[in-house]
């Protein structure tokens, strides 16, 4: 059994959110540690400065509110956490901030952008220093 399962959420895809939950109970034991992580992106400083503080905070309050909606509607013991950043590697730093041995992350059909750049999931892949599970 794992011990600590990571699961980035994009909470633009909601429904692949309570699928990856299912997955990860699972996959999980008594003691198992589960953290549900959303990555909002950066906003530019040229942007961020015109844009009033208290826009920004209730975004990631927000966004930290509907993860501990799915932790509880799935009725599981579960930390949340919203951070700011580059979604690939902050979804890395947490897992080893957290000691994930186990990342779950959802992946999308791929756009031409995705050929060009890559995938977020893609590049959890390739850095990750634990198993990761692919959920399309």
């Amino acid at each position: 059994m794992y011990k600590s399962i990571l699961l980035p959420i994009d909470l633009s895809e909601m429904e692949r959110g309570r699928m990856m939950i299912d997955v990860a109970q699972k996959l999980a034991g008594e003691d198992t540690r589960i953290r549900l992580l959303n990555v909002t992106v950066d906003i530019p400083a040229f942007v961020a400065a015109e844009v009033p503080n208290e826009v920004i905070k209730t975004a990631m309050k927000t966004a930290r509110q509907t993860l501990e909606g799915l932790v509880t509607a799935a009725g599981i013991k579960a930390d949340a956490e919203v951070r700011a950043g580059k979604p690939g590697p902050t979804i890395l730093t947490s897992a080893d901030e957290c000691g994930a041995d186990l990342i779950i992350i959802g992946s999308h059909k791929p756009g031409l952008q995705d050929y060009f750049l890559g995938s977020t999931a893609a590049r959890v892949v390739r850095h990750a220093q634990c198993s990761v599970l692919v959920m399309r």
